[in-house]
């Protein structure tokens, strides 16, 4: 067994306790902090051998782990955290803005040369797996078109786009693939598809009572940059059905690479990667962890500076020795 890997995680939502999860079945690893924001008191974890702190404690404890897990929100805090906590310790982020990535890659690979430290963002599934899979599919088959579908799944920004709707007590939307567009891409025919060809999007909304149903219906749907250039469909629904029906976080998609192979490119080819998830931030969270044993062996090696997904091999995720995957995985 290889020497046990300190965790810290900055963050406790959803996508931490996923973390936590993660690390509490991993042999390899421990718990052995969580810095929040809120008053740490207030806070009930669920490894009871690991402290809760303040965040503003993470530069005084960075000796203390391996590396810090930043499970914060890509809009406004990672851009500044990850930088910061990158000056301190080796971390880890999920940052998924794909527009912003260069931007964020830049200063997070300033900040960690400069302390020496190892740095990997925007692990999690798209991106992260799905950015590998997109990568893959165009390195062997050359020329061909990746297409990327998510869903079904919740949609947690556009839930609260809705929410913020007057009359709107709470919502779920979900994000669907339009099966007939993604039946075309297997079949071939190498679509030019726009967002609407490629997803649909469901809201089950839970109005007040008295609430002009009608009125918020055509909100829903005329919302810029949400759902007015998509398919969507309203569903109202009582707060019990709400509670009963539509609880989790389920999440997944689709990465569809096509293209030829072939002397005379006759020969089509797909390739497919897909994910079902139940809970889209206890997944994500198992990501992050298997990236962390990843950068602590990066760091190990005297790396500094930041990666992504794409920089890492297979091997560094796992926590088998290199003759337990040749033997099993190979």
């Amino acid at each position: 067994m290889n020497n046990i890997l300190r965790i810290g995680i900055a963050g406790y939502g959803n996508l931490g306790r996923g973390v936590e999860a993660a690390v509490s079945a991993a042999e390899d690893m421990e718990l052995e902090y969580v810095f929040t924001r809120r008053d740490p008191s207030s806070l009930e974890i669920r490894t009871d051998s690991a402290e809760v702190l303040g965040y503003d404690e993470i530069a005084s404890h960075a000796g203390g782990m391996d590396v810090l897990v930043i499970c914060a929100g890509s809009a406004t805090d990672l851009p500044e955290m990850t930088p910061e906590l990158a000056g301190l310790v080796n971390v880890v982020d999920s940052f998924d803005t794909h527009a912003n990535i260069p931007e964020h890659f830049a200063k997070v690979d300033a900040a960690s040369k400069e302390a020496g430290t190892t740095a990997l963002i925007s692990a999690g599934w798209d991106p992260g797996l799905f950015s590998i899979a997109r990568t893959y599919g165009l390195s062997v088959l050359p020329g061909g078109k990746a297409y990327t579908f998510w869903g079904r799944g919740v949609s947690q920004g556009h839930s609260d786009a809705v929410r913020r709707i007057d009359g709107v007590i709470d919502c779920r939307q979900y994000t669907e693939p339009v099966r007939e567009a993604m039946d075309r891409v297997r079949n071939g025919e190498d679509p030019e598809l726009s967002v609407r060809d490629k997803h649909k999007r469901v809201c089950y909304v839970v109005a007040e009572e008295g609430a002009d149903k009608a009125v918020i219906e055509e909100k829903i749907k005329t919302m810029p940059n949400y759902f007015a250039d998509y398919d969507t469909t309203v569903h109202f629904i009582t707060a019990e059905e709400m509670a009963r029906d539509h609880a989790g976080l389920p999440h997944g998609g689709s990465v569809i690479v096509s293209g030829a192979t072939g002397y005379e490119k006759e020969m089509h080819d797909t390739f497919e990667f897909s994910l079902d998830l139940d809970s889209n931030p206890m997944f994500t969270g198992s990501v992050l962890a298997a990236y962390a044993r990843a950068v602590s062996r990066l760091s190990a090696a005297g790396h500094a500076g930041c990666v992504t997904v794409l920089d890492i091999a297979p091997a560094m995720l796992s926590p088998l020795s290199h003759e337990e995957l040749i033997s099993t995985l190979l």
